[in-house]
Formats: structure tokens, C-alpha cells, sequence
């Protein structure tokens, strides 16, 4: 459960204001008028001596797992059964609520006019609570009851990019990024693993449109994981950019929640169903729709909604954030 936490994207710490040297007119100009998507990368570069800082709020209610109903009461612990029927004569449910609210602190600076970096932190404030209710014969007991709070940094991510070929708004760019286990996951926040994550970047730009692809793989103690993200950006005019994107994680050996039947060695003719975590291959995607809108000079304000297309992991069926980013330069 916590890396089903630690593993909800995060925004990129780009900023949405990129820049090259004009030198026909001995200054600075925008390199694009898009403002860029929220997770994917774009091959551009802010510019040298241009800095950004981010600050955005996102909320989740998280619902399922694996597939599985986590708030309806449903979600089956233990049960036993005779062999050859349906249907359970005791079963043990449960029900779970985990709601998160994220504020991210994002600062990001361009050293040179092909290198940025960039960094991240989260602050995650956990609510959970939950029941065990056991089921016999009809009769309903609840067994216990359980509630809890938690508020605190996340893990920190540290990021570098540089733009290997460029033209015009588009081009070819490679990065690298280091989460680090900074969060606290004794409470779900963090993941209790560093991880590095070598990434490519391509771009191809037009000056209304633009898309985007990112690859990277990642690479921990335990995680090896394969991640891609795309885009599009739409300049619907030059204070307003519309973005979608959908983003996707392939793990090859980690954990699902499986239902498994074992018969039982003390009873005859009875069988025992068990919720248990078993290895697997696990492919998890979103879909994110949103917009950025430079409300006034520097200021950029932007907001999306995030989907989860696969069953994969934790799950929120929505997740709404609305952010707010400030650049200047030098």
C-alpha cells in the first residue's frame, strides 16, 4: 500500500516558461508558446538564468486495489465455505478508506541553455479508517474498527535534463531523475526506497501543437520498473494551453492482490478463501485532461483531473489538482 501511494504521479518541476537568446535582438525571447504538460517532459530547456517555483494541491479518495473495492464492503479477508458451493456460510469483509491531500513544492532552474534541474516535495496529509465485519449465516458482527491520521514530507525528487538536439520547439533530450526516501512509511508516506530513473525525451512542436513522448526505466533496491508517459498541447491562444496525457508504469515482479482457495485439513468438505498478495506482472495507466493559463505576467495557474484506465495498484477514481507557478530570469 505504501508504493501504491508513493507511486501516484508527480508533476513535473519544469517550468512552463521556456526561453532563447534572440540575437538579433540581444535578449531573451519565449521558445514556445505552449506552456507545456504536467507529467511528460518536453525537450525544451528553460533557458539560462531562468528559474521557476511551483506550488501545487492535489486531493485523492482512494477506492479500489487490485481491482478490488476498497469502501463498499466487499473486500473479502478470510472466508469458509463447503466444497462445491458459491457462496460462504462465514465470511470476514472489509472496509477501507484512505484519503489523501498533497501540497508539492517545486523549484526549477536552467544552468545553461541545454541543462535544467529541477526538484520536488511533497507534503502528504494520510486519513484512514476501516472495519473488519464478520458474516455467519446471515448474522453480521463487526469485529473491529480502526481510524488514523498522518501528516508529513514525502520523497524527495531531485531532477537533470539536457537537451541533446534542438529545432525550434522541437527535439531529442535525455534525463535523469533520483527519488529519494525521505517519507515516512510506517504511515504510508513514501515509499521506503530510493530510485533512479534514466529517461528520454521527445518532442515535436508546431507553434499551435505539440506532442511529447518520455521512457525511462526505473531502478531500486527491489523496483525495476518500466515507465512512459505522452502529450499533447494545444495553444488555444497565447495565455491558454489545453493538455492530455496519459501516463503508464510496467512492473514484472510485484505484488497483486489475489483470492486463493485452500481446502481445510481440520474439516472435511470444507474449503477456506484467503485475500493474499501474490508476485505478478502488473501494468498500471492514467489519463490526465487539463489546462495552464498565464493569468498575468510570470504567473502561470493551471489545473487537471486524473483517471486511472487500469486496475492495477491503489486507485482513485478521481484525482482533481490545481497548481500555481511563478518564473523570472536573469
Amino acid at each position: 500500500m505504501q508504493t501504491g501511494l508513493a507511486t501516484v504521479p508527480v508533476t513535473s518541476p519544469a517550468s512552463g516558461f521556456t526561453y532563447r537568446l534572440d540575437p538579433s535582438l540581444g535578449a531573451a525571447v519565449r521558445s514556445s508558446d505552449s506552456f507545456g504538460p504536467f507529467f511528460t517532459e518536453r525537450s525544451l530547456s528553460a533557458g539560462k538564468r531562468q528559474f521557476s517555483f511551483g506550488l501545487a494541491f492535489s486531493q485523492a479518495a482512494f477506492d479500489t486495489m487490485d481491482g478490488q473495492n476498497l469502501r463498499d464492503g466487499t473486500l473479502l479477508a478470510t472466508a469458509s465455505r463447503l466444497t462445491g458451493e458459491a457462496q460462504p456460510f462465514d465470511a470476514e469483509t472489509l472496509t477501507v478508506r484512505i484519503n489523501a491531500r498533497t501540497v508539492t513544492l517545486s523549484a526549477h532552474a536552467g544552468l545553461t541553455d541545454r541543462l535544467d534541474i529541477g526538484a520536488t516535495l511533497p507534503l502528504v496529509s494520510v486519513d484512514f479508517s476501516g472495519e473488519r465485519v464478520d458474516t455467519y449465516r446471515g448474522s453480521a458482527l463487526v469485529q473491529a474498527t480502526a481510524s488514523a491520521s498522518a501528516t508529513g514530507l514525502g520523497d524527495l525528487v531531485v531532477h537533470g535534463k539536457y537537451s541533446l538536439w534542438q529545432r525550434g520547439a522541437s527535439g531529442i533530450a535525455a534525463a535523469v531523475e533520483a527519488r529519494f526516501a525521505t517519507g515516512d512509511t510506517a504511515n504510508l508516506i513514501g515509499s521506503g526506497e530510493n530510485v533512479i530513473t534514466p529517461r528520454a525525451i521527445v518532442s515535436f512542436e508546431r507553434p499551435r501543437v505539440g506532442v511529447h513522448g518520455n521512457v525511462g526505466y526505473q531502478i531500486g533496491e527491489t523496483i525495476r520498473a518500466l515507465e512512459y508517459s505522452g502529450a499533447v498541447s494545444a495553444v488555444a491562444s497565447p495565455r491558454l494551453t489545453l493538455i492530455g496525457e496519459i501516463v503508464g508504469r510496467h512492473v514484472a515482479d510485484d505484488l497483486r492482490l489475489t483470492q486463493i482457495v485452500d481446502p481445510r485439513t481440520d474439516l472435511t468438505g470444507v474449503e477456506t478463501i484467503r485475500l493474499v498478495a501474490l508476485p505478478g506482472v502488473t501494468n498500471r495507466a492514467v489519463v490526465v485532461g487539463g489546462l495552464r493559463w498565464n493569468v498575468a505576467s510570470q504567473w502561470l495557474l493551471g489545473g487537471y483531473v486524473l483517471h486511472p484506465i487500469t486496475t492495477a495498484g491503489l486507485n482513485a477514481r478521481w484525482v482533481l489538482s490545481f497548481n500555481v507557478d511563478y518564473a523570472f530570469g536573469g
